[in-house]
């Protein structure tokens, strides 16, 4: 059973634009090993921070949406904590509504 999942993660500013889509890469390869699919990748640029996180003010976005099996996010997730260039991270479940039939009006 796959389940879709969105991860939004922060890389550190002062990384190159090689750099980055080399960590962007990376990520993406390490999902897929862990039988991810569909997966859909949007940098959203260097941005301004809300507050300073490991010394830095700014950051390099990145969106992730993907399907994949629920043992597949411990092992990203880990690789992202032990990562010197992803400086936050976060993964929600995404709850998809299925369509449910519209209600016909009773007639009396």
């Amino acid at each position: 059973m796959t389940t879709t999942y969105e991860t939004m993660y922060i890389l550190r500013p002062d990384l190159g634009d090689e750099q980055a889509e080399q960590a962007i890469t990376k990520y993406q390869n390490l999902l897929r090993d862990q039988g991810a699919q569909d997966i859909q990748i949007q940098n959203r640029g260097k941005r301004r921070l809300a507050y300073e996180i490991k010394k830095h003010r700014d950051g390099i976005y990145i969106q992730l949406n993907y399907t994949a099996p629920p043992t597949a996010i411990a092992p990203f997730e880990r690789a992202m904590r032990l990562s010197e260039e992803v400086i936050r991270y976060l993964t929600i479940k995404q709850e998809i509504e299925e369509e449910k039939p519209a209600k016909v009006a009773a007639t009396v």
